[in-house]
């Protein structure tokens, strides 16, 4: 399938705010073929909305993609999805132009590239049954009340507070009786935007964003998050830039996540600010 659409070129490429942004992006610039463009899908690719199963990329964002992907070495969806349901949502499969992207799900436990099609991943954390056996009576005791409800990602298992009438006061109520209950069973819980997830230790968006640097030995890194799951992705790249790799952090704003923006080189306004960027870079390129 291909994505055709006009759009006006030449689009202003923002200027990174930071010594080390700058510097990543004239590395990107002069080397793209060289740079790994590393990517969320919720917040970042696709709007926040009500129900996650609704989430769908931004309009444009395919059509950005398609054009990018052929000039860089690789771009990498990482999102705690499981892999197979960002590939729906975000309209990835049999798109030309994105023979090299992969999408990490399940931060990075399971893994889709495009040039097969298929997903690979190990066998389920045996935990995961265990919480969700026992998660409707922790949230009867904590006194769950109407609006809250439990998203199941196969590998994981998420509570969700944005639909109660006071989501923040929810959210805070349930991290610790779900961190017990994770923490019997051998998982931990990853906060996100009025959202608790129970899901295995040993993988994070950073550790998978890692791994993939390695492997496709990516000279240069760009990364755009919004949430706290992305937080262990821009230690990675700040450990990266250390190891004498350059990297770029973008933070797709929010105003109910602020500890991205404080540590990104540059900051643009959600997922159509994202799209943009990634349209202005495109153009530079050529």
């Amino acid at each position: 399938m291909g994505i055709q659409e006009t759009h006006p070129t030449d689009s202003p490429l923002p200027t990174p705010t930071t010594p080390r942004g700058r510097e990543a992006l004239a590395v990107i610039l002069a080397k793209p073929r060289g740079a790994l463009v590393g990517l969320d899908f919720d917040g970042t690719l696709a709007p926040i909305v009500e129900n996650p199963e609704d989430a769908r990329a931004h309009p444009q964002a395919l059509s950005v993609l398609a054009e990018l992907a052929p000039k860089v070495a690789s771009v990498a969806v990482v999102t705690g999805r499981p892999a197979e349901v960002a590939v729906r949502n975000g309209g990835f499969a049999g798109v030309a132009g994105l023979e090299r992207l992969a999408v990490l799900g399940h931060y990075g436990a399971e893994r889709w590239d495009a040039r097969t099609g298929t997903v690979s991943a190990p066998a389920p954390h045996p935990g995961v049954a265990a919480v969700r056996a026992g998660l409707p009576a922790v949230l009867e005791a904590a006194g769950a009340g109407p609006g809250i409800w439990v998203e199941e990602k196969g590998r994981a298992v998420a509570v969700h507070t944005r639909r109660a009438p006071d989501p923040q006061a929810a959210f805070e109520a349930l991290r610790r009786p779900l961190a017990e209950l994770a923490a019997l069973h051998g998982l931990i819980v990853e906060p996100g935007r009025m959202v608790l997830e129970l899901r295995p230790p040993g993988m994070d968006k950073g550790v998978a964003l890692t791994e993939y640097v390695r492997e496709t030995g990516a000279e240069t890194v760009l990364y755009a998050g919004d949430d706290l799951g992305d937080l262990p992705a821009f230690a990675a790249v700040e450990k990266l830039r250390s190891d004498g790799v350059p990297g770029l952090l973008v933070a797709s704003g929010s105003s109910e996540v602020t500890e991205l923006s404080a540590r990104a080189d540059l900051v643009v306004d959600g997922p159509a600010g994202v799209v943009g960027l990634l349209r202005a870079l495109s153009d530079r390129l050529g």
